[in-house]
């Protein structure tokens, strides 16, 4: 697992803390080890991991709650959900303006940073009102390459 410096982490965390008293949401035990388990990698886990590592240390922590937690904090503004090809969506807490890399075959996530980011293509208008632009670059690892 790729650590995140622990002064980001409790950044993160304090994001969380500040959007909750905004929101009028409580801040549960549950919701910060679940926002905790997020921020803490570079990994970007899928729910089913983040259930597994917190039911470590939270026995009690069901599925469902693990899902509803995701899902608000994706509606906050505090994670992010990364889409892959195949398999499970995965969550990222990076609220840094960035793109991901994908490998197509271990499913690996890496974030990147462009020099200068790209607009909004020119007639995306005609189509709706975008809110944001994200890059997703597909392609081998460096790992799978060389294995």
């Amino acid at each position: 697992m790729k650590a995140v410096a622990p002064s980001e982490v409790e950044q993160r965390l304090e994001y969380l803390r500040l959007a909750c008293r905004n929101t009028g949401m409580r801040m549960t035990h549950q919701r910060m080890e679940i926002f905790h388990e997020v921020a803490q990698c570079n990994e970007h886990p899928d729910a089913e991991t983040i259930f597994k590592r917190v039911r470590e240390r939270m026995p009690t922590v069901s599925h469902d709650t693990v899902y509803r937690t995701l899902a608000s904090l994706e509606e906050m503004g505090l994670v992010r959900r990364v889409e892959t090809v195949a398999g499970r969506a995965r969550y990222d807490a990076n609220g840094d303006t960035h793109h991901h890399f994908v490998c197509t075959r271990c499913g690996q996530i890496s974030d990147f940073y462009l020099e200068q980011e790209p607009s909004i293509p020119k007639g995306i208008e005609e189509l709706g009102r975008a809110e944001s632009l994200q890059v997703q670059v597909r392609g081998i690892c460096h790992n799978c390459k060389n294995n």
